[in-house]
């Protein structure tokens, strides 16, 4: 690596708008940010859908019996043939 030309690659202090704090390397010298592991909702388990109209309910409805819940056609069975006698 060529000398002089590379910024400075240091431990930062990293500040979330929940008041977490934690360190991590960086070429600034300090970061903050508005969410973290600490208050994401997805890490914390406190993760909600957001369901406009029913649609995730009638999706489950429909979908729960799985392919009989469909409305398709039948496929028609060939009808027998007669033995010949």
């Amino acid at each position: 690596m060529k000398d002089g030309i590379h910024p400075k690659y240091e431990d930062v202090e990293v500040s979330c708008g929940c008041g977490n704090k934690f360190t991590t390397r960086a070429t600034s010298n300090e970061m903050k940010v508005d969410i973290c592991n600490a208050c994401h909702p997805f890490y914390t388990g406190k993760m909600k859908h957001i369901d406009r109209e029913g649609r995730i309910d009638r999706f489950k409805s429909r979908f729960a019996t799985g392919y009989d819940s469909l409305k398709t056609k039948k496929r028609r069975t060939p009808k027998k043939k007669m033995a010949e006698e």
